[in-house]
């Protein structure tokens, strides 16, 4: 029999459907969301809505019932489809498929939905469930949903992953004397038996991890700025910060706004601005769409505010707004690539600070914001590259790191400075408008960008971007009588395989009556600087000069003694960055000289910023690189000179930086009485502006240093009206406790996740837990903090595991102490690699003081 060819076709057709489906090969249900579970989800699915309501009641411990209803476009059925959701199978109470209820069939955090029950086109399927409580950050009287990188399926079921964009429904029904807030516009709402149910207007297309809401009892605030209405929730009762943080807070996103929508050349790409302060927030700030959420102490200051605190905040609103643009319009496909809207949220505040404060007060902040902080993650054994492999979404936050929100905005200034502002700012204009609302990769911007520039830049892309580290500088200058006949640079890696860092920098030769500064482009190991030769010798040279490279540069002893005589302040934050990467590296000279050079500086350096990074770094190696007996020698003498700098400035700012290192790294007597009549008398040193909280961290100071705790602990508690920040001090007190049983209890305590639901807290406690003033009975606890990192991960928010390790590791010094990190590693070589960096990066410190001393 012959079939005709109208006839066969459709059957060709269907058995060619048939067999590739049937070939396709099935990708594994397990916990988390693989990669490969995600791309084939994204080459299938499309046209996902979501519909949820969640009943929220005002007991933080009861269940909150919701339901949901979950839209999406199936291209092919080729398996079972598999729905996110990190809660046991009891969370849910019924699924329909299609109108069809089914059996729930949950495995491996997946809820699995069989082939049969789904049809090609649009499917629906419909759950009542139990949300799950874990990212909904439920506190007495108010909540709050995080769902970076991969939360989101464990509130409710899900597609969770970056690129499937969905529209979201939501309603909320919450206690009547409560607020909310959400990604979209709120449409009505209706009151019932003492709750209030909002109802939400549909979001503009967003992943999962931008999905958020928070309700509690919070002050509402709306102000229209311009043309545009804005929203901002917040529990601050202080009056004073009240009134000298909101409206500044309102036009700090007004002018971020303006600023990103004319250098993007696309107007503000969502419906609404909306954004609220939460207490002892994990981050400093989340950018959800239309509820962006902040640390609350970030945004309210007051007149006792330090400059530096005023443009950090600045700076944050920035970079949370630029994340409109960066992360939200356009979002990165696969969170392998989370570093991109992290660096172009970094990069485009740090142009908003720049416009509104000069490119002096940019420059200088730029270096100070990012340069220590990616070198103290580069500069160790476990340093990571920008891009990073990630094969499951479950271990996405371990990515999240100084690499990536401070090596990052280093490249990407020195890719704009090697392809010109001009030609840069219309390569990203083409990536936001190509991609806009939908998701895209590096690779995709690079190509982008190569259009815009004569350099091979997959090439540049591979040391800068794909592979970790810095590069270490040399040079050798020869003289021919006193003229230079030749200046060359050198660079090398400081660990690993041989390779280069193409980049631009400065160097700045130093004579009695001028200076003469030599542009440097280097492209390979060594450069000649012809612009070097026949130049008189110099009486001191300082190598990046302009802030502008990135490595371990030469320190020029020279140089040093005259440090504090540079005239621009940018030149001399290079230089002690400068000098204390050498130190830490084991150039040019010891811990106890810098220490000596940068306390004689605090009595000469005036520039607010940078008196805040030369104290820090006294602060660090008294602590960390000075010996216990080498520390209390020096101390009266580092007490005296901050004191009396002090009283010596004229600036309340700097007054209250001094004071505040003063207060950090007291041990005598006399101070110990100095600081406790302080606190007693609630009297500031003339000039120092003091608010209730300074006296709260002066208090657990004093308790830490004293035999006093309990009395003074109690007495700031009665201090305190705030109800969040009674809650903190009272969290903490237990970890100052001169019981030692009582510390200990604390730390075993953290053991449990309902003890370390509040990240910020917990890492304060640890801190001073941990302080090497009670090393001797809190070191036991180091094997144990190894032990529990693998659950802080799993159950933590994404900064978590660094900030527990940073805040117990960041003060040791002993070889003691290091051996228990060696002996943790011996014992488990196939740890997860990502956190074996993580406590490799976190312990450096410790490595290279156990040796020094």
């Amino acid at each position: 029999m012959k079939l005709s060819f109208k006839i066969f076709l459709p059957i060709l057709l269907a058995f060619t459907v048939a067999f590739a489906q049937k070939s396709q090969k099935s990708v594994n249900i397990e916990p988390g969301v693989s990669l490969d579970l995600a791309t084939f989800r994204s080459t299938v699915i499309s046209n996902i809505k979501y519909k949820l309501e969640f009943n929220i009641p005002a007991d933080r411990n009861a269940e909150i019932p919701a339901s949901e209803q979950i839209s999406f476009d199936l291209s092919s059925i080729q398996q079972a489809l598999q729905l996110d959701f990190k809660q046991s199978a009891d969370h849910v109470k019924s699924i329909a498929v299609n109108g069809t209820k089914i059996s729930i069939n949950w495995k491996n955090e997946h809820l699995i939905i069989d082939e049969k029950y789904l049809r090609l086109a649009t499917n629906k399927i419909d759950l009542q469930f139990t949300a799950g409580n874990e990212s909904l950050n439920r506190n007495n009287d108010y909540l709050y949903a995080l769902f970076v990188p991969d939360h989101a399926r464990t509130v409710f079921p899900c597609f969770d992953q970056p690129d499937l964009k969905a529209n979201f429904l939501l309603t909320l029904t919450v206690p009547k004397d409560w607020k909310v807030l959400a990604n979209g516009l709120k449409r009505d709402s209706v009151t019932n038996d003492g709750n209030i149910t909002y109802n939400f207007a549909n979001s503009d297309k967003l992943p999962t991890y931008l999905f958020s809401f928070t309700a509690g009892k919070y002050t509402d605030v709306n102000q229209t700025i311009g043309n545009r209405n804005m929203e901002f929730l917040h529990r601050e009762t202080d009056v004073n910060k009240i009134k000298l943080s909101v409206d500044s807070v309102f036009i700090a996103h007004r002018d971020a706004i303006n600023f990103l929508e004319e250098w993007t050349g696309i107007p503000f790409p969502f419906q609404k601005v909306g954004f609220v302060a939460i207490p002892d927030f994990q981050f400093g700030g989340m950018e959800h769409p239309g509820e962006v959420q902040y640390k609350s102490s970030s945004l309210f200051l007051d007149d006792g505010a330090t400059k530096d605190q005023f443009i950090s905040r600045s700076n944050l609103i920035s970079h949370e707004t630029a994340h409109m643009w960066f992360g939200d319009l356009v979002t990165m496909k696969w969170f392998n690539d989370v570093w991109m809207k992290e660096v172009f949220a970094n990069f485009m505040a740090d142009k908003v600070t720049e416009k509104l404060m000069g490119k002096k007060t940019f420059d200088l902040k730029f270096l100070q914001d990012h340069y220590p902080a990616a070198y103290g993650i580069d500069r160790t054994l476990g340093a990571n590259p920008i891009r990073q492999q990630l094969d499951n979404l479950q271990d996405a936050g371990s990515m999240y790191g100084n690499i990536i929100y401070h090596k990052a905005p280093i490249m990407m200034r020195q890719l704009e400075q090697l392809m010109g502002a001009n030609n840069f700012q219309k390569g990203i204009r083409e990536y936001l408008k190509k991609y806009a609302y939908k998701n895209a990769t590096w690779n995709d911007l690079i190509s982008i960008l190569s259009k815009y520039s004569t350099t091979d830049l997959y090439a540049w892309n591979k040391v800068w971007v794909n592979q970790p580290g810095r590069p270490v500088f040399d040079y050798k200058i020869v003289y021919s009588g006193n003229k230079i006949s030749s200046l060359t640079i050198n660079q090398k890696p400081e660990i690993g395989a041989q390779r280069i860092w193409p980049q631009t920098f400065s160097i700045k030769l130093f004579y009695p009556t001028f200076s003469k500064t030599i542009p440097v482009n280097i492209k390979g190991e060594t450069l000649d600087l012809k612009l070097a030769q026949g130049l008189e010798k110099p009486i001191y040279m300082l190598f990046n000069a302009d802030g502008m490279g990135y490595g371990l540069f030469p320190i020029d002893k020279n140089m040093m003694e005259n440090v504090f005589r540079l005239q621009n302040p940018l030149e001399r934050a290079s230089a002690y960055i400068n000098a204390y990467e050498s130190v830490l590296a084991g150039k040019s000279f010891s811990s106890a000289e810098l220490l000596k050079t940068f306390t004689k500086g605090i009595g000469i350096e005036k520039n607010e910023m940078n008196l805040r990074l030369l104290t820090g770094y006294i602060s660090n190696i008294y602590w960390t690189f000075t010996s216990p007996k080498d520390r209390l020698a020096f101390s009266s003498t580092l007490e005296k000179a901050l004191w009396t700098s002090m009283e010596s400035q004229t600036l309340p700012n700097n007054k209250k930086i001094l004071f505040g290192t003063y207060q950090n790294i007291y041990l005598s007597a006399d101070a110990s009485k100095t600081i406790y009549n302080i606190w007693e008398k609630q009297q500031a040193p003339s000039g120092v502006k003091l608010i209730d909280d300074d006296y709260t961290s002066m208090a657990l100071s004093i308790s830490l240093k004293s035999d006093t705790a309990t009395a003074v602990l109690k007495k700031q508690l009665a201090r305190t009206t705030n109800i969040d920040r009674k809650n903190r001090l009272i969290f903490l007190m237990p970890a100052l406790s001169l019981n030692v049983a009582e510390r200990d209890s604390f730390f075993y305590s953290l053991r449990e996740r309902k003890n370390r639901q509040k990240e910020a807290w917990v890492t304060t406690a640890l801190s001073y837990l941990h302080h090497p003033l009670r090393q001797a009975t809190s070191s036991k606890y180091l094997p144990e903090s190894l032990n529990l990192l693998e659950e802080i991960q799993k159950t933590g928010d994404i900064f978590f595991p660094q900030s527990w390790l940073s805040a117990i590791f960041g003060n040791y010094q002993t070889k003691e102490a290091y051996q228990v990190v060696s002996d943790f590693l011996k014992k488990h070589p196939n740890y997860n690699p990502k956190l074996r960096d993580k406590i490799l990066q976190s312990t450096d410190n410790l490595y290279r003081a156990k040796d020094m001393f």
